[in-house]
């Protein structure tokens, strides 16, 4: 398995190297040459699998040979061993079609832990193979951060810098970065929006001097590790729904795509999947393009569901490329559009088979809140904000009654007390894990919305050179 930018001008790469660049030389995100597909027996054969089984079938043939399969069975197993379910991706009835897959059973509460908790076994297991160290830069909205930060704490080949917008995440999620006081991780509040931290992280794999001299790794989710990881909870709902002889479809809320995006390789695997319903709320910049054909930046407004407060959603390139027919110089155009202008657009052609597959709806704040206390009413079940807005989505954006529907529910609702008491009137409390949280210790530098004072701060940190 091969690997290729976006943009069509970085050096064609295997999954070791992928693993470790991150972000393509020429800007682009990586994705497979080729997509690798199953047959219906196959997918069927997946039923008699546990999730880490299923996880080793599912990625094996995106490695390549940079891990065997028993080195990736150990992999997997280690990364899932301490989930808090036994099936690590439980699946919750909601109504008579409609499901509710729980994908925050990880050590922080949210869906990146399936991927981070993988990709930090998956560095440890490259970086010793090649005696190497990387400093590893990341934004998160919220919860990637914590999930990041979790994974590669206190590991030696590996410095974690963490970006996260100023007062612009959940108490719990800032707690869950800022109290972690090991030495390899750094946690910097930026004064700014995620886009801007994510626009400054992009800006130090975009320096080729800065990223080599500082060995730059990246896990947010233009690392196609992440992507990859995710794709296994899609066939794990689809399998225990009936796949491959009965057809699905899945509402996701999203800022950056990655999640969904996930959902769309597995699609491309051979999963049948009738549609995705792409859930934003009032920072609905999705739920615009797949109206129009337009993407087209706003200013970023707060709202109570914070990992979605997301006007430039990177993950979405990859989708791009291969609508295109894999022409990179013409997503190369569209992204340089897009950094000059804060907008572009596709053909009407194109628009019409993206949304053959793809809906987009939004919520605002006081949606949220009513579909977070009718759900409770209905079933007993409490909401994340975030979870919500996928919920409030699939039954906005679905009309096909007999097409099992599954809702990804992203964040436990533990991380968004406020918001949940207010919906419900029940605070949810924080699960034993995560006791005492709001009497640890912080530690966390605040730092302007300026690539070099951050460049500058990472520079100095790091045990890269250091």
């Amino acid at each position: 398995m091969k690997y290729v930018s976006t943009r069509g001008q970085a050096p064609v790469l295997s999954f070791d190297d992928v693993l470790l660049a991150g972000l393509a030389r020429d800007g682009g995100l990586y994705v497979p040459e080729t997509w690798p597909e199953f047959e219906p027996e196959e997918i069927r054969a997946f039923r008699d699998l546990d999730y880490p089984a299923l996880a080793v079938q599912v990625m094996l043939p995106f490695v390549g040979a940079a891990v065997t399969e028993d080195e990736l069975a150990e992999i997997v197993a280690a990364a899932y061993a301490g989930f808090g379910h036994k099936a690590v991706a439980p699946l919750k009835q909601l109504g008579r079609n409609e499901w509710l897959m729980e994908l925050f059973h990880g050590p922080t509460l949210a869906f990146k832990d399936y991927a981070m908790q993988f990709l930090g076994r998956m560095f440890d297991h490259v970086l010793g193979q090649r005696g190497q160290r990387v400093t590893v830069v990341g934004a998160t909205s919220g919860d990637t951060g914590s999930a990041a930060i979790e994974a590669f704490r206190d590991r030696e080949a590996v410095d974690v810098f963490i970006l996260h917008p100023k007062d612009r995440v959940s108490d719990v999620q800032r707690r869950q970065m800022t109290t972690v006081l090991s030495a390899n991780v750094h946690n910097i509040a930026v004064e700014g929006s995620f886009d801007d931290c994510q626009d400054i992280v992009k800006g130090m794999f975009n320096d080729p001097a800065f990223r080599d001299d500082m060995g730059l790794a990246a896990v947010n989710s233009i690392n196609w590790a992440r992507i990859m990881s995710q794709v296994v909870y899609y066939f794990w709902a689809g399998v225990a729904l009936g796949a491959p002889d009965r057809p699905i479809a899945f509402a996701v809320p999203t800022g950056n795509f990655g999640n969904v995006f996930a959902g769309y390789t597995a699609r491309r695997m051979g999963l049948p999947v009738d549609g995705f319903v792409v859930g934003s709320n009032r920072n609905d910049i999705l739920t615009r393009f797949f109206e129009s054909g337009e993407m087209t930046t706003r200013a970023v407004v707060p709202t109570l569901s914070p990992s979605m407060d997301i006007q430039i959603s990177s993950n979405f390139e990859r989708l791009l490329f291969d609508i295109h027919g894999a022409d990179g110089a013409e997503v190369a155009r569209l992204m340089s559009d897009f950094r000059r202008d804060g907008t572009f657009s596709i053909a009407p052609g194109l628009l019409q088979e993206t949304r053959e597959l793809f809906r987009g709806f939004s919520s605002d704040d006081e949606e949220t809140k009513r579909m977070i206390a009718q759900v409770y009413a209905e079933t007993g079940e409490i909401l994340d904000p975030h979870s919500a807005v996928g919920v409030a989505a699939a039954r906005a954006g679905w009309a096909e009654p007999d097409v099992p529907m599954v809702i990804l529910a992203t964040a436990h609702p533990a991380k968004f007390p406020a918001a949940v008491e207010e919906a419900t009137g029940i605070r949810p409390g924080l699960p034993a894990s995560l006791a005492g949280l709001f009497q640890r210790r912080e530690r966390c530098d605040v730092l302007p919305n300026d690539l070099a004072a951050v460049k500058a701060h990472v520079r100095a940190r790091s045990r890269w050179r250091n």
